[in-house]
């Protein structure tokens, strides 16, 4: 019974640190940590960060949430990576790497939706589980401090892009542009839990 009772405390535990998601103002957590992108060179966190900013997109390849919103994902890229904000997304589901989200299929994924950002591979979900991440999409959004400034989704309709009312990432990617302050600096990450677990 002692037995059960502490699995179920570890168990506990673990689900409390997984959810605990990274606070506004908090600093970008395993900066320098290595990832696996799709075109073989591995990269960090600060190898891509831009000089005003880094948006972080935690995404995969099955999620009907992510397949919704991903052609929003170049659009956002192209629009401000000259004005210094890079961006990248960051397969963390380490449930279903034999089941759509190997390395494999991030190639064939990334190619047929035509990423022109790092799209890398998060071995073992250890960024997903520093920053509490959850859904995929979940949005992250630094400053050139590397300090997060907004979090959660890219706007408020993922099925029709042309009926959104509010885009919350690049309504908060204007205002630091603008030197102004960002009103939303958090919204609620809707989309497919991230596969945490091993196979």
């Amino acid at each position: 019974m002692n037995k059960i009772f502490n699995l179920m405390i570890i168990f506990t535990l673990m689900t409390f640190l997984q959810s605990k998601e990274l606070e506004i103002g908090s600093k970008i957590p395993l900066f320098a940590v290595k990832m696996d992108q799709v075109n073989g060179n591995p990269i960090s966190l600060k190898d891509v960060m831009g000089k005003n900013g880094l948006i972080v997109i935690f995404s995969c390849n099955t999620c009907p949430w992510v397949l919704a919103w991903e052609d929003r994902y170049n659009v956002i890229y192209k629009k401000y990576k000259d004005k210094g904000f890079d961006m990248v997304a960051i397969n963390s589901n380490q449930g279903t790497r034999n089941s759509g989200d190997s390395m494999s299929d991030m190639k064939k994924h990334a190619k047929k939706a035509k990423y022109e950002f790092p799209y890398t591979l998060d071995e073992g979900s250890k960024l997903a589980n520093a920053f509490g991440a959850t859904k995929t999409p979940h949005v992250y959004l630094f400053d050139s401090n590397a300090k997060l400034v907004y979090k959660g989704a890219i706007d408020d309709n993922s099925r029709n892009p042309k009926k959104v009312e509010d885009h919350y990432l690049m309504d908060a990617l204007d205002s630091m542009i603008e030197g102004k302050k960002i009103s939303q600096v958090s919204t609620k990450a809707i989309g497919c839990t991230i596969k945490y677990v091993d196979n």
